[in-house]
């Protein structure tokens, strides 16, 4: 088998502009780079995390893997089929195959329909299960995510947080889908929760053997369900290594910063907190050579003038002209 047929999923090259609208007539004044030329993979069972800063692209990343977000330009391969290519019938299959769980537990959920109907609704519309059997799958779901059938009645506002992003995780597992991705599935949840939901993405993927593109802003979330970490900063990649690996040596001076802001677990341990100078720059109006240059301490002049290469080396990818 090729590595291309052991990838369940390749992004080459891909971009999202959203046009800036200005003047009488609503003319287009610029464009923000939402997204700026990403490339990676995710083999069949495998988890990657994508993290970065907020507004760094990784949400929008997700919506066009998922196809809710046309690309401006560049390819993705699901199953080695380029999805752009998908007729309605295909697109609808895809759509199947590919699931995602939210980040706002209580707004993705249809607050008029009981938990029940909401896990019942994505298998009537793809004729999966009708009758007695739509009723026993429902309720088989509901103990999968650690619920009782007696909570398929109830409605979404009678949950707490945590219960109803297991509510959401059950729907996306309604379809039997191969890859999931998980938009900051634990950001809204109190971290004595965050841990439970954890646990039981990583228990449902041995079980299911279910790919995961799991997003999120911070490596301390993310490092304990990657198997691979990608390191985003204003719409590009700029590192993307093993988990244990990017943690323990990480080579862009970004990933270094993002490491450093992971609370330690010992109390008044001593920390090596990084603290960037400046703000974020716009993505309308991103800098000239590497887009970290602005804030990075290691900067140079190359850094200034050349935008680095997303290179491989030693099996890892990093974009850094000091790497």
């Amino acid at each position: 088998m090729s590595s291309r047929d052991s990838n369940l999923l390749m992004v080459n090259d891909l971009r999202k502009y959203f046009p800036i609208k200005g003047g009488f007539f609503g003319s287009t004044v610029g464009t923000v780079k939402a997204v700026d030329g990403v490339s990676f993979s995710i083999k069949r069972g495998e988890t990657l995390g994508l993290v970065g800063e907020s507004g760094c692209g990784k949400s929008t990343t997700g919506m066009m893997v998922l196809c809710l977000l046309e690309p401006t330009s560049g390819e993705i391969l699901f199953e080695g089929e380029n999805v752009a290519q998908f007729n309605k019938s295909r697109l609808k299959d895809f759509r199947r195959q590919a699931q995602i769980v939210f980040q706002d537990p209580y707004a993705s959920l249809n607050p008029r329909m009981s938990v029940g109907d909401i896990i019942a609704e994505p298998m009537i519309l793809h004729g999966i299960a009708k009758g007695p059997d739509l009723t026993k799958r429902v309720e088989k779901l509901l103990r999968l995510v650690g619920l009782g059938p007696h909570h398929g009645r109830r409605y979404p506002h009678e949950f707490s947080g945590g219960q109803r992003q297991r509510v959401g995780i059950a729907r996306a597992l309604a379809v039997d889908p191969k890859l999931i991705v998980c938009d900051e599935p634990v950001s809204a949840l109190d971290v004595s929760i965050q841990s439970q939901i954890l646990n039981l993405l990583v228990e449902l993927q041995q079980e299911m053997g279910l790919t995961y593109l799991f997003i999120a802003h911070g490596l301390n979330v993310i490092k304990h369900i990657s198997d691979r970490i990608g390191v985003m900063y204003l719409g590009k990649m700029v590192e993307l290594a093993g988990g244990d690996e990017l943690i323990t040596d990480p080579w862009h001076p970004y990933t270094r910063t993002l490491i450093s802001a992971i609370p330690k677990p010992q109390p008044g341990q001593k920390s090596n907190r990084i603290v960037l100078q400046g703000d974020v720059p716009s993505p309308a109006n991103p800098p000239n050579g590497c887009r970290f240059h602005t804030r990075c301490p290691e900067c140079t002049e190359i850094c200034t003038l050349t935008e680095p290469e997303f290179k491989q080396r030693n099996g890892r990818f990093v974009a850094c002209h000091h790497v």
